[in-house]
């Protein structure tokens, strides 16, 4: 039986991991948690798992105890304002992965986002230039974690576009206004975009951390894993979203940059320099990326029917 400690368990992704490790492992569980009345799991129901009530700004509190673990889970992150980002996405991570006993950790397995790598699965130098405060400080601690000496043990994980989320999960920021972004299927289906994309659902991510806990990675593997089902093009999205919703599509203009610019620039649209970076790079795709599949296990959502039918929208075609 080995020991756990897994931050942001509060979140999308994190519900379906700790559901995931209750269910499906007998491990010593330690989640450290800022609110544990955000908890919608029940985490009473096995006599090992243990909720830490703390943040991460105080990790050196935990110190005696990360020694000890031999899987260390980072998911926790900050989103937005630049010194909270800085503290959480940098420093403190970093402080905690310093904390962990390099001979007793087994492994690290730490949360990034696809956001900082390029189609090659490569650092993106614009992510850490030009990126939100979050991406870019993604960004600046990727950049540091081969220093540490703990370097050997960490599995990186890079989710793409993360949907999940119901009435017994947080919503991911994507899934939970899908219904929203549906309502504009009728404009949408006249226009034709270049750009693509990947998706994975946070019940998928939760299976492949899973399976990584007591299959860990060697350290002659690839430990870099982008995370996402089959790339699908903006063009197939519409296409699938409208026969599945019955909106026919009769024809459609082309949506070119040189179009988006001229209605940038008439209706005064301002566009921070990373928003307008994304949208000149339009193909957000990796040259591998990685499902429960590729370990040999079932996905839960490979399809974007899936992605719609699981939001509960109604198919209609």
């Amino acid at each position: 039986m080995k020991r756990i400690f897994v931050t942001g368990v509060s979140g999308c992704i994190g519900h379906y991991l700790a559901e995931a490790l209750i269910r499906e492992t007998d491990h010593e569980l330690f989640f450290l948690v800022r609110n544990p009345a955000k908890l919608k799991f029940d985490y009473h129901s096995r006599p090992n798992l243990h909720i830490l009530s703390g943040d991460l700004k105080e990790i050196e509190n935990y110190g005696d105890l990360l020694k000890t673990v031999q899987v260390a889970i980072l998911i926790a992150t900050s989103w937005g304002g630049k010194e909270e980002t800085e503290a959480i996405n940098i420093v403190k991570t970093l402080e905690l992965l310093n904390l962990l006993d390099p001979i007793v950790c087994e492994q690290v397995i730490y949360f990034s986002t696809e956001s900082i790598l390029d189609r090659n699965n490569q650092p993106l130098k614009e992510a850490g230039e030009i990126g939100t405060d979050y991406i870019r400080t993604k960004y600046i601690c990727h950049a540091k974690l081969s220093q540490l000496a703990i370097a050997p043990k960490i599995t990186t994980l890079y989710p793409t576009l993360v949907i999940g989320g119901d009435e017994k999960y947080p919503y991911s920021h994507l899934y939970g206004g899908l219904p929203d972004v549906l309502k504009y299927a009728d404009l949408i289906r006249w226009f034709k975009a270049d750009g693509s994309f990947h998706f994975i659902h946070a019940r998928d991510i939760a299976q492949v951390t899973a399976y990584l806990v007591d299959h860990p990675l060697k350290e002659t593997d690839n430990r870099n894993l982008v995370l996402g089902n089959a790339k699908i093009t903006a063009n197939e999205a519409v296409e699938k979203i409208c026969r599945y919703l019955g909106k026919k599509i009769y024809f459609r203009f082309t949506l070119s940059p040189t179009l988006a610019d001229f209605f940038i620039k008439i209706f005064h649209i301002r566009m921070a320099a990373w928003d307008k970076f994304l949208m000149d790079y339009r193909h957000f795709t990796h040259e591998e990326t990685i499902a429960p599949a590729s370990f040999g296990l079932p996905t839960y959502c490979p399809t974007l029917e899936d992605v719609l039918a699981l939001r509960g929208i109604e198919r209609k075609g």
